[in-house]
């Protein structure tokens, strides 16, 4: 019979405790003492100490904690299937040649800020096992790691765990006469600000002004720094259940260019449609920023190099070629062959380019230094300031083509009118060039992101020309946006009911018991203020039964027969969004059970 001592308090207004022992045997009652400010731990060559300032332990054990998602994690774990916790035993290492070995170093001392700066943000475990055989730290240590190393470092969601539960997993890996002794510790004030955060983030995705305000106030009176709160929010936002999927697809296909050592033509597709994804679904560029950051990955090369960049390497050594027939200034057509070359560049993922920018800025620094006149800086600044209207623009033309519910605003709109003055002044239609026409080609650009991006180009001109009026143009958005919301709210809806309640829904009988249905419905929960939209409601059922045409005729001819041409003829003429057919054929293969591996090989080449 197994027996479960636990206590619970706190070491200070910031630092919580929750101490278990646990094993098959009754003599682990005696396991805690209190003395002069400290809370001691112990068992037979084993002891953790606990006082104001932080903890001490010695003997075998160690710690381990979930992996917040960004943090630096050894290669071995990112490469290895279902490793999602950190464990470090006392005495543990690396050799140069990069296998562990483990010392006769039983002694450990760490602040709490430390312990809750390298391991989690807000908990944290401390364990060492009594009973076990052998007398040397090295023999506990490596049973400990052969018995409990690969169950502690697959348990999913550790943090959601309560002890008891914990415990009683570990205790089914150890033998029988061992006692496991754990002590959690909580950092209150970090778990207060996930909390809040993950409430609020969960609730809007993207959290409104005010409220981001109020968080940081949070944050200052609890004297939580920038780079913890940094932490917090990456990690609470890659656990959300839309974003985790498609960051972990993300993950796996840079581990696999890693491995083969370079970013395949396929790969580069499949992370591209991922990217694009990630806009629709509200998902931060931080979370890939944080990949692409530590599993760094370069396309093939090959012999030559890029037209792009060629042309890139050429304008830019320009701008230092300043004596007195030559003021290094950018014309007009380098600025915008730069500005192609750097579109070329993000669409292949090609780093040498910003690396090239890079190396020009440093060389301009140091010129300048040197003597070189101020001119040379303000070249290089134009190109700069160009750069960083291009990222601006197309970050939000993306999110309005992509994104439901996108905030717009006046100052936004003033923006991009700037903006496209500007570019238009290097080239003619530059702007629409650039971006329109980039946007517009897109394979998963949907049908309510195709009008809305059409209706801000020609809005804009308009606005330019004094023909509208910002809020004009906002308000035409916006009734898109509204559109769209009230159309996938009228399609799930739909989608519900045929499927619980009606087998078909071809006759006009049905579909007219259906449309009163889902009308009063919707005026119930007022979301439609007035009878539905006899014509919307057309639309859906016409889109519904493309839908079904494709899962149960057209779908499993594709997969029998590796179609692609008749997959993509469909998604190309059927006028149904790209992205929401891929998740009904992601559904189709988890439901049927068919490897998913068939769906990657149905989608690479696609768009």
């Amino acid at each position: 019979m197994n027996t479960e001592l636990r206590l619970h308090g706190r070491i200070n207004d910031n630092i919580e405790y929750f101490a278990t022992a646990a094993g098959g045997r009754t003599a682990h009652h005696h396991f805690y003492q209190l003395f002069d400010r400290e809370l001691r731990f112990f068992a037979p060559g084993n002891e953790l100490v606990l006082d104001s300032r932080g903890i001490r332990q010695q003997g075998n054990g160690g710690t381990f904690c979930e992996y917040m998602f960004g943090v630096d994690q050894p290669q071995a774990d990112l490469a290895k299937e279902g490793v999602v916790n950190r464990l470090t035993l006392l005495g543990a290492g690396y050799d140069d040649d990069g296998n562990l070995k483990i010392s006769e170093h039983n002694h450990s001392i760490q602040n709490y800020k430390e312990i809750f700066f390298q391991g989690h943000a807000v908990y944290n475990y401390f364990f060492f096992i009594g009973g076990l055989s052998g007398v040397t730290l090295s023999q506990h240590q490596e049973q400990i790691l052969r018995l409990l190393g690969k169950p502690l470092k697959r348990l999913a969601n550790l943090n959601q765990r309560d002890d008891s539960q914990l415990v009683t997993e570990l205790l089914t890996q150890v033998p029988q006469q061992c006692t496991i002794y754990l002590v959690r510790l909580i950092n209150t004030r970090h778990r207060r600000y996930q909390q809040e955060f993950q409430r609020l983030y969960y609730q809007h995705r993207s959290i409104p002004d005010a409220d981001y305000t109020a968080l940081q106030m949070l944050a200052n009176d609890m004297g939580i720094d920038r780079y913890q709160q940094e932490r917090i929010r990456i990690d609470v936002m890659y656990r959300h259940r839309d974003n985790y999927r498609i960051i972990d697809e993300y993950k796996r296909i840079l581990l696999d260019c890693q491995q083969q050592g370079y970013l395949g033509t396929e790969q580069h597709a499949k992370l591209t449609r991922l990217k694009t994804l990630s806009v629709r679904n509200k998902i931060p560029s931080a979370l890939f920023l944080t990949l692409d950051e530590q599993l760094p990955v370069e396309p093939q090369k090959t012999a030559d190099e890029p037209d792009y960049i060629h042309t890139t390497r050429q304008i830019l050594q320009g701008i230092f070629r300043v004596d007195d027939t030559a003021d290094g200034q950018i014309s007009h057509p380098d600025m915008e062959r730069l500005l192609f070359a750097k579109l070329q560049a993000h669409r292949n993922r090609d780093h040498s380019f910003e690396q090239l920018l890079l190396e020009t800025g440093r060389i301009c620094d140091e010129q300048i230094r040197d003597g070189a006149p101020l001119s040379l800086l303000e070249n290089f600044s134009r190109i700069i300031t160009f750069f960083d209207r291009y990222d601006s623009t197309a970050t939000h033309l993306s999110q309005m083509a992509f994104m439901e519910n996108f905030r717009l605003n006046e100052d936004l709109l003033r923006s991009l009118l700037g903006n496209q003055q500007a570019f238009n002044e290097l080239g003619d239609n530059l702007f629409g060039r650039l971006f329109f026409d980039e946007i517009l080609g897109n394979g998963y650009l949907g049908r309510f992101g195709r009008l809305k991006l059409l209706c801000l180009r020609e809005g804009l001109e308009a606005v330019a020309a004094d023909r509208l009026s910002l809020p004009e143009l906002i308000s035409k958005i916006k009734q898109l946006d509204a559109e769209e919301r009230l159309y996938n709210t009228v399609l799930k809806n739909a989608k519900e009911r045929i499927r619980n309640r009606y087998s078909r829904y071809d006759t006009a009988s049905e579909q007219k018991a259906l449309f009163s249905e889902l009308s009063d419905e919707l005026l119930v929960r007022g979301i439609i203020s007035d009878l539905l939209d006899p014509a919307l409601f057309r639309n859906v059922i016409h889109d519904i039964k493309k839908e079904a045409i494709y899962l149960h005729s057209l779908l499993p001819e594709i997969i029998s027969k590796q179609d692609r041409a008749l997959r993509e003829d469909f998604l190309s003429n059927s006028g149904l969004d790209r992205f929401y057919v891929e998740e009904l054929e992601r559904e189709y293969f988890t439901l049927n059970q068919i490897d998913l591996d068939h769906l990657h090989q149905l989608r690479s080449g696609s768009n």
